[in-house]
């Protein structure tokens, strides 16, 4: 594989750096995944951990290729949501550790990507938001209501409320995974918390990963302007990505 990586948090307007992250490259697959710590449920940096440290051990353990990306990502955010309940499981329920998470195996040139909350991944080509996932959250339910627009959601009251998660019930949360994408040379795959995108507009994030920038330098002015467009109460700001540069010769 033919790839540049890149990786950055910040801590932003918060006492706690809650968001947890991982870029593994295996012999035949990269896993990405970002876990944000829900900051309203005690140990969230916990969960988070812990949703990233059981992401790893899956991959390791499956080695999962281009044909059976969809089951081990359903198998892993699984498993990863049996270890974060876990944490919390003697514990009133409002007290539970919870997180958000996305995560996304490229195999073979072809990425996809899974998430719960409001923790996202984006494909970005030529300078654009090619495509992205769409949070579990009350203002995406009500923008797919068309009750709001997409620039009001930046600012709506319930911003913050997310409908699904890791953590906190038994029950395992409904998983949305994406369609598999080839991936054409200079295609940048962005996965992040909301303390990244929920400052920034789209066409900021795409033309900050054309093709000609610094892939390091890039993810680093993301998160500086994402902690600075949201200053003074910026939340933790956390990012992951590759650029693909095509198969190995």
């Amino acid at each position: 594989m033919n790839l540049d990586t890149a990786e950055c948090t910040r801590l932003g307007y918060r006492e706690v750096n809650q968001d947890r992250y991982c870029v593994v490259i295996g012999d035949a697959a990269v896993l990405l995944a970002v876990a944000d710590g829900m900051g309203g449920h005690k140990g969230g940096e916990r969960a988070a951990q812990a949703a990233i440290d059981s992401f790893v051990r899956a991959f390791k353990r499956e080695r999962p290729l281009a044909g059976n990306t969809t089951q081990f990502l359903e198998q892993a955010i699984a498993e990863a949501h049996r270890e974060v309940f876990a944490l919390g499981a003697e514990l009133h329920y409002d007290h539970r550790p919870r997180t958000t998470c996305v995560l996304c195996i490229v195999a073979e040139g072809v990425a996809r990507w899974a998430h719960v909350g409001d923790s996202r991944a984006y494909l970005l080509r030529g300078g654009d938001v090619h495509l992205r996932t769409r949070d579990h959250s009350a203002v995406e339910s009500l923008y797919k209501q068309g009750q709001i627009t997409e620039a009001q959601m930046q600012r709506h009251p319930l911003r913050n409320y997310v409908e699904r998660c890791l953590g906190g019930e038994a029950e395992e949360p409904q998983v949305e995974i994406g369609e598999a994408v080839p991936l054409e040379s200079g295609d940048v795959l962005l996965l992040c918390s909301d303390g990244v995108w929920a400052p920034l507009d789209e066409p900021t994030v795409g033309r900050l990963c054309d093709e000609g920038n610094d892939l390091d330098a890039t993810l680093d002015d993301i998160c500086d302007k994402a902690v600075a467009s949201g200053a003074p109460h910026s939340d933790n700001t956390t990012a992951v990505a590759i650029r693909w540069l095509g198969a190995d010769e």
